[in-house]
């Protein structure tokens, strides 16, 4: 595993194993994310391999702002309010996606996309150096405790993913809020930092 730090270089870096179909663990304001290219089947797969993942749990998409966000999933009414509310911040939507290049895979070949865009400045850079979008489930074993800190993703992951992007300890350390706005009852799949009050607000 590769330790990078967090600076102007090192996002380049960290973006360019990217690129490459490699893995790299990042910061969130939530928890660390194990982050791949979401437009690449390989590295997608590499993200489920490690986290011992079943395929037909969809990874999380996260992008940099609402407008890129449209792209990929059809936001109704609620999808928007909630976006514009809550976004860039701790809140995942589940929307109807749109034909796009993100991979099935990322998806679990569902008719649904799971969309985030985090507030995290270090988070919001390395997306928008990639410039596509990044499949990012949480940094750590399925059924184990969540990262938030760079000692917790080295000890738990250190012989599985190509790089750390080190951006100190997660702000929040508890992971997004999930609201699935696709289905016409819309509910909260995961309770996180945001309330069941806030969004009923």
């Amino acid at each position: 595993m590769k330790i990078i730090k967090n600076s102007f270089k090192g996002i380049k870096v960290a973006a360019e194993i990217l690129k490459g179909n490699g893995t790299v663990a990042f910061p969130t304001e939530t928890v660390y994310g194990l982050g791949a290219n979401a437009f690449s089947n390989a590295a997608v797969t590499k993200v489920y391999k490690i986290k011992r993942r079943p395929i037909f749990n969809p990874l999380i998409i996260h992008i940099s702002s609402y407008d890129i966000a449209k792209q990929y999933g059809v936001f109704n009414d609620l999808a928007e309010t909630l976006a514009r509310n809550y976004w860039p911040g701790p809140l995942t939507i589940i929307v109807k996606k749109k034909k796009s290049k993100v991979v099935e895979a990322a998806t679990a070949k569902l008719e649904t996309i799971a969309l985030r865009c985090p507030s995290n400045i270090i988070a919001s850079r390395l997306i928008q150096e990639l410039e596509k979008p990044i499949a990012a489930p949480s940094a750590n074993k399925s059924g184990k405790l969540t990262c938030t800190s760079p000692g917790d993703v080295f000890a738990k992951l250190k012989n599985s993913i190509d790089a750390l992007l080190n951006g100190g300890d997660a702000e929040l350390g508890l992971e997004s809020t999930v609201v699935d706005c696709s289905v016409e009852k819309p509910c909260i799949l995961r309770l996180g930092n945001i309330t069941l009050e806030e969004i009923s607000n």
